[in-house]
């Protein structure tokens, strides 16, 4: 399931923000980027409709996902 991210609250969008960016495996390339720069990319990213929210009922848990990777599933 695909949640918008303006249907969550502040406190809950960045909470899952600060989650992922401190996720292990999370690479931003070369360039070294504080906790709250990579937020606030990744909320950009959100607000271009480049990046998306899931949520998975059965895991409980939400996600991340490009544009791109949330096509690839719904096919």
């Amino acid at each position: 399931m695909i949640i918008p991210y303006h249907e969550l609250s502040q406190e809950a969008l960045q909470a899952l923000l600060e989650d992922f960016v401190t996720r292990d495996g999370t690479d931003y390339g070369l360039v070294e980027m504080s906790r709250q720069e990579k937020a606030a990319h990744l909320l950009a990213m959100l607000k271009k409709g480049d990046l998306l929210i899931t949520y998975d009922a059965e895991l409980q848990s939400c996600g991340l996902v490009t544009k791109e990777e949330a096509a690839k599933a719904l096919k």
